[in-house]
């Protein structure tokens, strides 16, 4: 354990540096960092929250200053007696309530627990606009690289059609050969065609919802998956200690905690103190006090502080909820990101077996050893293998993205999570 909490300091240590955070974000698959910070500041969710904030600490303000104003109050009259004439009268007071003696710093606990909250739920917003822009970035890139493999598969079958079409001229191929390489390419076409559609889409969606990433032209092909520098096991762990969720979860505990108490508080009143100054039958009595004012709690109070305290009661247990949650998705994260990393290196395998037997097949084909009707299906074989690939390694890329994302690695202020 000792061990473990040494090695997890240092990778946090590690982490809190500029240069390991840029280095992690700098990849050429994806968007510059500098560009994501700006567009996860300005996305709407975030700026919402931001809002939020703003409003949590004027409510914190609020709370410290207090509900207790100055109140006037005042009466003006002419007052008549008879067989003595009339008399101008009138009489002022002046009173504020004060708050007892440790209420006022229950009220500034329970503002800061909600600025705590509110601050946690933002970085929380900024997270998962992060996980979106991944998710849609994922989805262009996978798309520009399906079409790209596509294209390549087009470009094959051209060269098949072609050199029948030679031989067919020479009288080495049959016509019935000509319309089989013809039909496979208009096929691959529409297939192509699909794909570049599908590539469209996902760039709409991601320039809809990004608006501030310059994306370039062609969508950058996808690099290679790997486990990062930092174990996933470690990173698994940093989901559970950098969880903004639990951070906002506890944090609304604690202000449901301290209101809990400031209601028990308040179970005896603040008084009123002021001063009641009076002139009557014309100023013949005048006067000049101090006044005191303090009401008398009766069973509603109580039973607003016993729904305060279950109310804290519960959120506690929100805590534990929301804890074992992100747990759940750290172990989840892991254990995804470890699968789809193993099975792209199994489908690349069988990729590669495919692409090597459609070059032989081609060899063979060129030579006359092999008929064309095996050449398609080796080059149709093929294609579906890298197709099967590039979805592979884009499911594995997007799994550790998510798990660094997560463990807020990359795409996270320094500052955010608290290193």
């Amino acid at each position: 354990m000792i061990r473990h909490t040494i090695a997890l300091s240092a990778i946090l240590s590690a982490l809190a540096s500029p240069a390991a955070a840029q280095q992690l974000d700098v990849r050429p698959d994806l968007p510059p960092p500098a560009m994501v910070t700006a567009a996860l500041d300005e996305h709407p969710s975030v700026l919402a929250a931001g809002a939020r904030v703003t409003a949590a600490q004027a409510q914190a303000g609020a709370l410290a200053k207090g509900p207790h104003e100055i109140t006037v109050t005042g009466s003006a009259m002419r007052r008549s007696v008879d067989r003595e004439g009339g008399y101008q009268e009138f009489d002022a007071t002046v009173s504020r309530p004060f708050r007892l003696p440790g209420k006022a710093a229950l009220d500034r606990r329970t503002g800061t627990a909600g600025v705590s909250a509110a601050q946690n739920r933002m970085a929380d917003a900024r997270h998962q606009a992060a996980l979106e822009l991944a998710r849609l970035w994922f989805d262009w890139i996978g798309a520009g690289a399906v079409a790209a493999t596509d294209a390549r598969s087009v470009t094959n079958l051209e060269q098949a059609l072609a050199a029948v079409r030679r031989r067919a001229q020479l009288r080495d191929a049959a016509a019935l050969d000509v319309e089989q390489a013809q039909s496979a390419l208009s096929r691959a076409r529409g297939q192509y065609a699909d794909a570049r559609a599908l590539m469209a889409e996902a760039q709409a969606r991601l320039r809809a919802t990004f608006p501030s990433i310059l994306l370039p032209v062609a969508p950058p092909p996808p690099g290679l998956p790997a486990e990062p520098p930092i174990s996933f096991t470690a990173l698994g762990r940093l989901v559970i200690e950098r969880s903004h969720e639990i951070a906002a979860a506890q944090a609304d505990a604690d202000r449901l905690a301290f209101a809990a108490q400031r209601i028990r508080a308040d179970r005896i009143a603040d008084p009123s103190l002021g001063i009641r100054a009076f002139s009557e039958r014309g100023g013949m009595e005048r006067g000049l006090g101090m006044v005191a004012t303090m009401p008398l709690g009766g069973g509603y109070r109580r039973f607003v502080a016993q729904e305060a305290g279950a109310q804290s009661g519960a959120a506690l247990h929100d805590v534990a909820v929301v804890r074992r949650s992100v747990e759940a998705t750290a172990a989840a994260d892991v254990a995804l990101a470890k699968a789809r990393l193993e099975s792209w290196v199994a489908v690349r395998e069988a990729a590669s077996s495919a692409e090597s037997v459609a070059t032989r097949t081609r060899a063979g084909n060129q030579l006359g050893a092999i008929d064309l009707a095996d050449l398609l299906y080796a080059q149709r074989q093929a294609n579906e293998a890298r197709r099967e690939e590039v979805r592979a390694r884009i499911e594995a890329l997007r799994a550790i993205l998510k798990l660094e994302i997560d463990s807020h690695v990359i795409w996270i202020d320094t500052d955010d999570h608290g290193v």
